[in-house]
């Protein structure tokens, strides 16, 4: 149940998240509309004004800045709390009170688990429903602009291939795909001169491509070989071909880090499925995906000692030690996902490895 106290800090931390996240990510999207300016400006004209694409590139963003801020919203949150309290002498009244720090310590923590919550619903739900839109660049912010496809991979080890893909009517011109069989072999070609997509349920990735003028190669025996020209290959007219690539997950695999915008359950289903190099970047990801709310949670930890004692004293030193500990702590992250991308799990766990002793420490040297 929660105490008088329990509601008085409560408040206070929900009053400075807010504000830290309006500042935070305010910044970061005024930070990069000011380098990437340019960009939204080159579709401009006396019919296109940049002011909707702004917009509607930045209000999907607004979910993979939280993402990525999360940790650092939460810390700044507590930290902001804490640091009034200690300024105005409640961290004395409430030890007067027979309350350990301790107990602050427990609601501050608490307050840290529901944030993660919403970074987890955030990373698991809202960012891979709306991944095809993230990976949409500045000067395409509405998703017009066609483009190549260059040997997709499909769920089923298929390679999808197309001159031109229309993400406005979401059509495929001159579409081909190499069916492979579980060697990797080539066993049939599909191809087609155009493609619509008829999705099983809305908004499903699972769907069929219908096609026009499109047909069949395949063999008429099974061979190790490449194709060869003498051999026998039959060849059948068809209307459609199943794949997992519906239109999203077309937009979506454009951009680099395409791998980060999926869900966990979807990250396990295609850990079996792609090349070695992939399988590598998806067990990183998966495990960054696992270690990211420890992290925060460990960045919080670190901070708290900085700020939970009676000592009204040199808040202002207490806070920069506080910022030189815990930005320690996330750019040692930053750099360690950055650079640990090889499919071992050792860098996304290694900042808990290296902190953790260091939040036991801290912790241990309040004065409660």
């Amino acid at each position: 149940m929660l105490t008088t106290l329990d509601r008085y800090i409560l408040r206070s931390l929900i009053v400075n998240y807010l504000i830290a996240i309006g500042v935070m990510i305010s910044l970061y999207i005024v930070l990069d509309m000011f380098v990437n300016l340019d960009e939204f400006a080159e579709n401009a004209s006396e019919s296109h004004s940049v002011i909707p694409d702004i917009f509607s590139y930045y209000g999907n963003r607004i979910f993979q800045y939280f993402a990525q801020l999360s940790g650092v919203i939460t810390l700044f949150a507590c930290m902001m709390t804490l640091s009034r309290m200690r300024r105005i002498n409640e961290m004395t009244a409430i030890l007067a009170g027979g309350i350990s720090l301790y107990r602050v310590a427990a609601t501050v923590l608490g307050f840290g688990l529901a944030t993660t919550t919403m970074w987890y619903i955030d990373s698991e739900y809202i960012i891979p429903s709306i991944a095809h839109k993230l990976a949409r660049d500045h000067d395409d912010a509405q998703g017009l602009k066609t483009f190549k496809l260059r040997f997709l991979l499909d769920s089923d080890g298929s390679l999808m291939s197309a001159h031109q893909y229309d993400p406005k009517e979401q059509e495929l011109h001159r579409l081909l795909i190499l069916k492979r069989d579980e060697n990797g072999t080539l066993s049939d070609i599909i191809q087609a001169d155009h493609a619509i997509w008829l999705p099983d349920n809305p908004g499903s990735n699972h769907g069929v491509w219908k096609l026009e003028r499109g047909f069949e190669i395949a063999r008429t025996s099974e061979s190790d070989t490449a194709f060869d020209p003498s051999e026998d290959i039959r060849r059948r007219v068809i209307d459609e071909v199943a794949s997992d690539l519906s239109p999203q997950a077309i937009e979506m695999r454009q951009s680099a880090g395409w791998i980060n915008f999926l869900s966990s359950s979807r990250l396990d289903e295609l850990g079996e499925r792609l090349d070695p190099a992939s399988q590598g970047r998806i067990r990183h990801a998966k495990h960054v995906r696992f270690t990211t709310p420890i992290v925060n949670l460990l960045m919080l930890v670190l901070g708290l000692p900085f700020v939970l004692t009676r000592i009204p004293a040199n808040v202002l030193g207490s806070v920069l030690k506080l910022l030189l500990v815990c930005g320690s702590c996330f750019l040692f992250t930053f750099v360690s996902h950055t650079f640990g991308k090889n499919g071992t799990p050792l860098p996304a766990w290694l900042p808990i490895m290296v902190f953790t002793p260091i939040a036991v420490f801290l912790l241990d040297r309040i004065k409660s």
